[in-house]
């Protein structure tokens, strides 16, 4: 497992290097919501197909 400066530095090497700060920025924010998300699976935070149409039934108004 890699520590958070190590990816910090893997990132900033896959980058152009022409990128921005907000380039910089969005590709933490993904790596970070991408790493809550498998958390999330692996701890068995996640909905069923049903549990997610029965929501989106709620707000379509369906």
């Amino acid at each position: 497992m890699q520590t958070t400066k190590q990816e910090v530095s893997d990132l900033l090497k896959r980058l152009p290097d022409d990128c921005t700060l907000e380039d910089v920025q969005y590709h933490l924010y993904v790596i970070q919501k991408i790493e809550s998300g498998l958390k999330d699976a692996e701890e068995g935070r996640v909905y069923t197909q049903e549990e997610v149409e029965k929501m989106m039934a709620k707000w379509l108004g369906k």
